[in-house]
């Protein structure tokens, strides 16, 4: 039987809905006038570690995918960790998630999935293959032979990919608030490239700081400083002479999601998993939904190798909303692995 970890009480489940309706909406926010154009690949973006390369050839192309690649501090316990981003980020926003794992001792893997941060622009197909094989790529350039696996949103998405394409690779995994919960290809018909092009290449401000707002939908006072310097860096990327390459890149990243799926992949995950994250990540439609559907990831997993482990009262990138309520546990599941080696 699987051992489900809820962190939730009931009476605090049933009134989350009332308190998200009642939340104020946050004042519009005038576009800033004070960003200037960014670099597409982030290389004006402050990344809390050095960051390293490794060349590919994807589809006939000569690109590169960057990675940090960061020391256990003090105490090395032996095992690696590999922190999978999700799509509106890069490995950037994973500072305080990469020092927490380092001062338990983890040596810690943060790649910029191709497409992303500071990796190459491509124009090429993107899939969750691609990503899984050029991550384990990395892991092989450096010499690692299994890995604890995080994906956080969309990372969690190829965190589940990776575990099943490379399940001898995969010591431990964490699904973290994963987007991609049901198949949508039944839902609604394919949009077309090009209209979805004209929208990406038209995004403002407004448009971004709206996407990235429903993160604390739950909670608009969450809403932080580290948020906001978020979007202000997808802001100046639309200021560059660069954007339209990049917009057709985000549009055919964006159509991994419907492409791609991976709800048949949870299946097939062999590792010890954690299914992770904010209990009122309302992404999926409501936070009801994400809660329903993460016990189904966490009851499909076979063998009871999976657990549920939802945090009240945080949304969908918990680490930048709260790290103290956040990282403990995170740490402590996969500090459960270390006696495996």
């Amino acid at each position: 039987m699987k051992q489900v970890i809820v962190v939730i009480a009931l009476v605090a489940a049933m009134l989350a809905p009332a308190a998200a309706s009642a939340q104020p909406r946050p004042p519009a926010v005038p576009t800033p006038t004070d960003v200037k154009p960014g670099s597409i690949t982030c290389e004006d973006v402050p990344y809390p570690f050095p960051v390293s390369y490794l060349p590919l050839t994807l589809y006939g192309q000569d690109v590169r995918i960057a990675f940090m690649d960061v020391a256990p501090a003090g105490q090395a316990n032996g095992h690696a960790v590999v922190l999978f981003h999700g799509n509106n980020f890069a490995g950037f926003y994973f500072g305080n998630v990469i020092e927490a794992l380092r001062q338990a001792g983890y040596r810690v893997i943060v790649p910029d999935q191709i497409g992303y941060g500071r990796s190459s622009k491509p124009i090429i197909p993107y899939n969750f293959h691609d990503m899984a094989r050029n991550t384990h790529l990395v892991l092989q350039s450096l010499k690692i032979d299994t890995a604890m696996i995080v994906g956080h949103s969309m990372g969690g998405m190829l965190a589940a990919r990776f575990a099943t394409q490379f399940p001898a690779s995969t010591e431990r995994l964490v699904l973290y608030n994963p987007i991609g919960l049901v198949d949508g290809r039944f839902d609604r018909p394919w949009d077309s490239t090009d209209d979805s092009y004209k929208r990406t290449l038209a995004s403002t401000y407004q448009s971004i700081r709206a996407s990235i707002m429903r993160y604390v939908a739950h909670n608009p006072a969450a809403w932080t400083p580290e948020f906001e310097t978020y979007t202000r860096v997808r802001y100046a990327w639309t200021l560059s002479a660069d954007w339209p390459r990049l917009a057709m890149v985000q549009t055919l990243i964006n159509q991994v999601q419907y492409l791609d799926p991976v709800v048949d992949d949870w299946a097939h995950i062999k590792a010890p998993t954690l299914v992770f994250g904010g209990a009122d990540d309302s992404l999926p439609g409501s936070a009801a939904v994400f809660r329903e559907r993460m016990k189904f990831i966490a009851d499909t997993i076979p063998n009871g190798r999976a657990r549920l482990q939802l945090l009240p009262g945080l949304g969908h990138v918990p680490h930048m909303e709260s790290p103290g309520q956040t990282l403990p546990p995170l740490v402590a599941f996969l500090n459960e692995g270390l006696a495996g080696r």
